[in-house]
């Protein structure tokens, strides 16, 4: 297959804290408010996305805003979000930033030969700091409460749970081109983890950003989405013409999907993994800065042209968030 995904576009989740997401994402993760919009097929519920300074893609952690009860864990879901930073100093610097801040934040371990340190947010999402070694472009926030140099870089790797290895597997090499690179044991001890890789023979040199873990983990329960879960992961192709590449090739390869999305700032295709994990191909533009410019991004209600004449019923429909 000549089609390569190039690595982690977004990950959405969900809140019943819309206020409180905002402040721990922001004062205490010091990720920049790129764009607040609403979820274009539920207008009553937010739409948060978090990023870099840039808004790059694959440096996006999203939430949905919906007034859900906590989730029940277990297999058949995205159970850890994978973000990184350059060097183990900054490790060390973010579990004491995490622990003064009353954060739920474990030791720093090697996992699959990187340092990391894994916490949860305050609805008990399951995020992972992992150390990259600086290697990729980074574009910190100026006005960010975090030093530049122990900024969260982006995205990756992200961590899935099935009970079956096999058949995703073969989703994941046989039609999205990822490479299966290498195995580990899971470090909370519940199944072997395999790692796929995106890019060019599934060899990109993104490294962990260009990573999806799969936990093989049979003796877990189904999980319940709720807050704190991951609805969905999303993976990069560079523009919409790719975009029609891919929703010819998934088709053709009898994967059932949406149909290709209009987003406003990116498109989507939506399909589902065999252990039931929700996917999204999304394209890297046009970005979040087409309606607004780059340095005010976030400030305002953002919403895409068909919505903008709904503008005053919306926004009375949502609670102020800060």
């Amino acid at each position: 297959m000549d089609l390569n995904l190039t690595g982690l576009h977004h990950v959405t989740a969900i809140t019943a804290d819309a206020a409180g997401n905002r402040r721990f994402y922001t004062d205490t993760l010091g990720l920049r408010l790129v764009k607040k919009t609403v979820n274009q097929d539920d207008t009553s519920a937010y739409h948060l996305f978090y990023a870099d300074g840039l808004a790059s893609p694959g440096t996006d952690l999203t939430f949905f805003d919906w007034p859900a009860p906590p989730e029940k864990r277990g297999t058949h879901a995205i159970s850890r979000t994978g973000l990184r930073v350059a060097g183990e100093p900054g490790l060390l610097w973010w579990k004491e930033r995490l622990g003064t801040a009353g954060v739920r934040v474990g030791e720093i371990a090697e996992v699959d030969g990187r340092a990391t340190l894994d916490f949860e947010d305050p609805e008990g999402q399951r995020l992972r700091l992992t150390d990259d070694g600086g290697a990729g472009p980074a574009h910190p926030w100026a006005q960010s409460p975090v030093p530049a140099g122990h900024q969260i870089r982006g995205l990756g790797p992200v961590t899935i749970s099935v009970p079956k290895l096999d058949p995703t597997a073969a989703l994941l090499t046989r039609v999205l081109g990822m490479a299966e690179l290498r195995a580990y044991a899971s470090p909370d001890g519940e199944g072997e983890v395999r790692v796929f890789g995106m890019g060019e023979g599934g060899l990109a040199a993104a490294g962990p950003a260009s990573e999806l873990h799969v936990a093989v983990q049979p003796g877990l329960p189904v999980a319940r989405q709720g807050s704190g879960a991951v609805h969905h992961v999303a993976f990069r192709t560079p523009n919409i013409e790719l975009m029609h590449d891919w929703t010819r090739h998934l088709a053709a390869s009898g994967v059932p999907t949406s149909g290709e999305v209009e987003r406003y700032y990116f498109r989507s295709l939506y399909f589902r993994e065999p252990g039931g994990n929700l996917f999204e191909i999304a394209t890297d533009g046009p970005g979040f800065a087409v309606d607004e410019p780059l340095e005010s991004l976030g400030e305002r209600l953002s919403l895409p042209p068909f919505l903008e004449g709904n503008r005053a019923a919306i926004e009375a429909g949502l609670k102020p968030i800060g």
